[in-house]
């Protein structure tokens, strides 16, 4: 804009800007922005970022396994719990069949055959006896045979000794109470008399042994429960990969 007399006006002088003055800060803008990307380290930024993956990694495995580990346990549990959750009762079971056995034993053949009521009694004393143990059978609970077996501690409680030089030293020569296993666990030792002053019992047979062998090792998971060494297929595939 111009006065009057000719003389620009300041305000406009002001406003202007040369194109010079414009141009220079914006090329010193760029100059600097290459110059900062020349000094980056891809190198230790890919470290970087791999050590990030790699941690990565190790937690979702880690949790993998947990959770694999929580699934074996759980189904392990629910297995026990369908073959075990009768125990309770029928341990408490085992006591009329005790009584039972014992009003059995206490009537001998000679007065059976003197008095055919007290015969008639017995006999039903006898099927109520085989229906029990039936019954208690169809639930996985069996007795354990005793007499004239090895002693075992783990299927058997001896409570004295008989003097008997004619059979094998520790051999189950009186059963006081009868033992039973749930599911070849052991339920309750059978309470025993054993020999003592014979020879020196053989081994035991293979098959009873390896009974003997599962039971007990089913005793022993029952007692000291423990994380399964193994696992299944996925939970080691998944251990061997930590």
């Amino acid at each position: 804009m111009v006065t009057t007399n000719g003389t620009p006006n300041d305000e406009t002088t002001a406003g202007k800007v040369a194109p010079g003055a414009a141009a220079a800060p914006a090329g010193a803008a760029e100059m600097q922005t290459a110059e900062g990307t020349k000094d980056i380290d891809w190198s230790e930024q890919l470290a970087r970022a791999e050590a990030e993956i790699a941690k990565l990694k190790d937690d979702y495995l880690r949790a993998l396994a947990e959770t694999e580990n929580v699934r074996r346990r759980g189904a392990r549990d629910r297995e026990e719990a369908s073959q075990y959750a009768v125990a309770g009762f029928a341990r408490d079971m085992l006591a009329v069949a005790d009584n039972l056995h014992r009003a059995l034993v206490s009537v001998g053949a000679e007065a059976r055959a003197a008095d055919p009521a007290l015969d008639a009694l017995m006999s039903g004393v006898e099927m109520t006896e085989r229906e029990l143990a039936s019954a208690l059978e169809r639930h996985g609970v069996k007795r354990i045979e005793a007499e004239g077996q090895q002693f075992d501690p783990h299927f058997h409680e001896a409570l004295f000794e008989i003097p008997n030089a004619e059979v094998p030293n520790s051999t189950v020569l009186q059963v006081l109470s009868q033992g039973y296993t749930l599911n070849e666990r052991i339920l309750r030792p059978a309470r025993v008399g054993v020999s003592r002053g014979g020879p020196k019992a053989a081994p035991a047979a293979a098959p009873q042994a390896d009974a003997q062998a599962r039971a007990r090792a089913s005793a022993e998971a029952y007692e000291q429960p423990s994380e399964a060494a193994g696992g299944t297929a996925a939970g080691r595939r998944v251990d061997e990969q930590l």
